[in-house]
């Protein structure tokens, strides 16, 4: 059995794109951020990461009611570009997928250490400078099975766990937002820089690890073949889900900017949290800190059922082996991809807090090329193949053709040492390097294998014969 449940409704679907935006440490680790690159450099930065988002998700958006088939940008490569094209879009995203998954198994467990510090003293380890006491890293992977068991049950239950996750999120970063914006101050937030900065390259240089905050809005396209929506409707919620949840990051992260001075919020642990609470608000403090803890959840679930459908396509398609496209006959999820997944995260979250910027800036560089060659794909299968209509049509291709532009400048620079975004020598290049190696070997050991079967496409499967 190949063929994935319709289970997912729309409050379902718009809430595993827009919670799965919605993570965690964005509001605690404002603190690091704003010491980094002043409170101007990570608002602004993220308003440009969420204009290229809103941009580069058009061609998901159009693509996603094309084909409404599991693994989205898989299967829209293929089409394009054929067998290469799509292990290429699909090795991208499961890395900068996994790389997020890896920090969320200690990140966790951090979040739960302000509460109960007693939990991280005792036998540790170190890595990057920083330890992982065993408590810790227990906790983290009791979390991890749980998101693993939520998932594994079906797309229906993920989805209305995530329902109620997105409308909790919703209710406290709106009072958040409300205070903030009334009682906080305009020159606690402005100058926004320190005086030694330079306001631009601050901005630009944030770009990347918000790019990877923005992510998780992709698996409305990656789920497409299990949403009871119509094709219309999917690719709305697409873009809908970007859009909601970059305005809550600007919102609430202004807010604590307004609130707290900023360059006193540096000075602190706990960002956000912190902030609300030095500010005189306790209260708001830890609705700060119970938002971490429900981003992390909805960020967790999504990602934790995207990933293992971006196998499950390359599986079906026959570019990975066969078995790891196996459905589950009661509850429809794809089981051993999702083992897969849950092994390959526990493998590499043993990492900790001291991988936070490692995962953050591999994961942007991933999610970057995937949105340029998605767009790419898009204006391949519209020159290829006009005769497709799309449920969710692009007026004006030019946007999500900046949008794929800019991407893949994003993705250049940081390959290229010196530059404002460059990865961090040597620790990032060798664990991309190594991943790439991965990728080559998983095409070389499957370039020989039968084509995708007919329905791989779907009802579309016929006019990509040409790409193939």
């Amino acid at each position: 059995m190949t063929k994935l449940k319709r289970t997912i409704g729309f409050g379902g679907l718009i809430s595993l794109g827009a919670g799965g935006v919605i993570g965690s440490s964005w509001i605690y680790t404002n603190s690091q951020f704003f010491k980094a690159y002043g409170a101007g450099g990570e608002i602004f930065g993220l308003i440009i990461a969420a204009i290229l988002a809103v941009m580069v998700s058009l061609s998901f958006a159009e693509l996603s009611t094309i084909f409404t088939k599991s693994g989205g940008e898989v299967v829209y490569a293929y089409a394009a570009f054929g067998k290469r094209g799509a292990l290429f879009a699909g090795w991208a995203l499961i890395g900068a997928y996994l790389s997020i998954l890896a920090f969320f198994v200690t990140a966790s467990s951090l979040l739960i250490a302000y509460l109960f510090p007693e939990i991280a003293t005792g036998p540790a380890y170190s890595f990057a400078g920083v330890k992982v006491h065993f408590w810790e890293l227990i906790i983290g992977v009791s979390i991890t099975l749980l998101v693993f068991g939520i998932n594994y049950f079906g797309a229906r239950l993920t989805g209305n766990v995530q329902l109620v996750l997105l409308m909790g999120l919703l209710i406290l970063g709106a009072t958040l937002v409300i205070v903030g914006f009334t009682q906080g101050q305009l020159d606690h937030f402005w100058p926004a820089f320190y005086s030694h900065q330079n306001s631009l390259s601050s901005t630009i240089r944030f770009v990347l690890p918000a790019m990877t905050f923005l992510t998780g809005w992709e698996s409305v396209a990656i789920m497409a073949e299990e949403a009871h929506l119509n094709k219309r409707l999917i690719g709305k919620v697409v873009v809908f889900s970007i859009v909601i949840a970059a305005g809550y990051y600007i919102l609430v992260l202004m807010s604590s900017a307004l609130i707290f001075p900023w360059k006193q919020t540096a000075t602190l642990t706990m960002g956000t949290i912190d902030a609300f609470k030095a500010a005189g608000f306790p209260l708001l403090g830890t609705f700060a800190f119970i938002i971490s803890f429900l981003g992390l959840a909805t960020s967790f679930l999504t990602l934790f059922a995207a990933t293992p459908r971006l196998i499950f396509a390359l599986a079906r398609g026959r570019m990975l082996p066969a078995g790891l496209a196996k459905v589950h006959p009661k509850y429809g999820t794809p089981t051993n991809a999702l083992w897969l997944v849950l092994v390959l995260v526990l493998g590499i979250g043993w990492l900790g807090k001291g991988a936070l910027i490692y995962f953050l800036d591999i994961g942007g560089f991933l999610i970057a090329l995937a949105w340029s060659f998605n767009a790419l794909s898009l204006f391949k299968i519209r020159r290829a193949h006009p005769e497709l209509k799309a449920g969710f049509h692009v007026k004006h291709p030019i946007f999500p053709a900046i949008g794929g532009l800019f991407a893949f400048s994003v993705a250049a620079l940081t390959l290229i040492p010196g530059t404002p975004i460059s990865l961090v020598w040597p620790y990032e290049y060798v664990v991309l390097g190594i991943w790439m190696i991965l990728g080559v070997i998983g095409f070389l050991t499957s370039r020989h294998a039968k084509p995708a079967p007919d329905d791989f496409l779907g009802e579309t499967r016929q006019s990509s014969s040409k790409s193939r």
